[in-house]
């Protein structure tokens, strides 16, 4: 990591399209800032301290800056390590990291410890804005009620990774992915050894929690024999995908977003959708940024007779990278931006493709509906599988 801050030769191209920067104006906040601290750190030239902690974890690990750079050095897993090296003396983080530690190695135990909690605890904290939305849990995860489906003619067989805002925040969203593949034919494996995709424990500093994560996940979806494993998450993509080769030197293969997939199959979908609506699309950081993916849910909701309309804002919406949690004054800033051009443009309900952005976005607009793009899919099938 040394080698790669070296690389960096001040140009600045990174600041033009880092959110925080923008926001901030801030040299310290800027990719180009960060590195340069990052590599004082790592020299034992700068000592660790709240104002550098606060400068490092401040990045909302976007990408933004990813294809921008002219050397293509690889600012995130500077920051990682930048993280791991500031994780030890993080006091203001360090509750946080021992619930997602603790979440993350006993996911029963802490669904259901989390729920008593916050029967109690959501409204006061949502109220202090110690968070920024109601953290309202659903009865029971997805993969506590489902394992292996399967559709009355089977024409393939899939896996999905759930991720855990799909299994314990959002079961309803896996629900629907169920509900279109078994429509289109395909038996559905939900494996038990499924852990978190280790992206909340990076984002923290817990490299080497977040390794051993990998591991399991590409020993448990190495012994399925399946078509592709499908998610509805673009961070858990982008961990599987592109990160777990960098952290643990393997990956779940045929991974791939739920709009990859489903493009080329909605030809056995008989259209029964409120066409003509109009909508509008808000691109995830970690699709548009990273694993390439915007064109295909656009195409996608094309072809079911939707309307888009285009915000002039391409921005994050603030969640990203557990950012909402830290700096909360930047993060009602990004959402504020976004929300704004989203009502420019007049449409009649929001879609995205990722679950913590259909929180955040959530908070800011409460009038108007807010659909994963799996959800609008599932619209237009002709009948309920599940």
């Amino acid at each position: 990591m040394l080698e790669e801050t070296m690389k960096c030769v001040r140009c600045g191209a990174c600041k033009a399209f880092c959110p925080t920067y923008i926001e901030g104006l801030s040299e310290a906040i800027s990719p180009r800032g960060r590195v340069i601290l990052i590599r004082n750190l790592i020299d034992k030239r700068l000592e660790s301290s709240d104002a550098l902690i606060d400068d490092i974890y401040s990045c909302l690990l976007c990408e933004a800056c990813k294809g921008e750079c002219p050397l293509r050095i690889d600012i995130s897993s500077i920051i990682y390590e930048g993280r791991k090296i500031l994780a030890k003396d993080d006091k203001r983080g360090r509750y946080l990291r021992w619930l997602v530690r603790l979440f993350s190695r006993y996911p029963s135990y802490g669904f259901r410890i989390s729920k008593s909690i916050l029967a109690v605890l959501s409204p006061y904290l949502y109220k202090k804005e110690i968070v920024p939305f109601r953290l309202d849990l659903p009865e029971s995860p997805l993969r506590d009620e489902y394992h292996v489906l399967r559709p009355h003619k089977r024409k393939g067989r899939v896996a999905i990774f759930t991720g855990c805002s799909t299994n314990y925040l959002f079961p309803h969203l896996g629900l629907s992915l169920i509900n279109v593949l078994l429509n289109l034919g395909y038996e559905v494996i939900l494996p038990k050894g499924e852990v978190c995709c280790g992206a909340p424990l990076r984002e923290l500093g817990l490299e080497n929690d977040a390794v051993r994560m990998a591991v399991r996940n590409i020993d448990t979806f190495g012994k399925l024999h399946v078509e592709a494993v499908l998610t509805l998450c673009p961070t858990c993509l982008l961990s599987i995908r592109h990160q777990y080769k960098q952290i643990a030197g393997g990956t779940i293969h045929k991974a791939m977003d739920i709009s990859e997939f489903l493009l080329e199959r909605l030809f056995d979908i008989e259209s029964r959708g409120p066409e003509g609506m109009t909508v509008s699309y808000h691109d995830p950081c970690h699709h548009i940024h990273s694993t390439g993916i915007a064109k295909e849910p656009r195409e996608i909701m094309n072809r079911l007779g939707l309307n888009i309309v285009e915000m002039d804002e391409k921005g994050c919406c603030g969640f990203a990278g557990f950012f909402s949690f830290r700096h909360r004054g930047l993060s009602r800033a990004l959402l504020r931006k976004k929300t704004d051009s989203f009502r420019r443009t007049g449409a009649e309900a929001l879609v995205t493709a990722c679950p913590g952005c259909i929180m955040q976005l959530r908070t800011g607009i409460k009038d108007i509906p807010i659909y994963h793009i799996i959800e609008v899919i599932e619209l237009f099938m002709r009948r309920p599988a599940i």
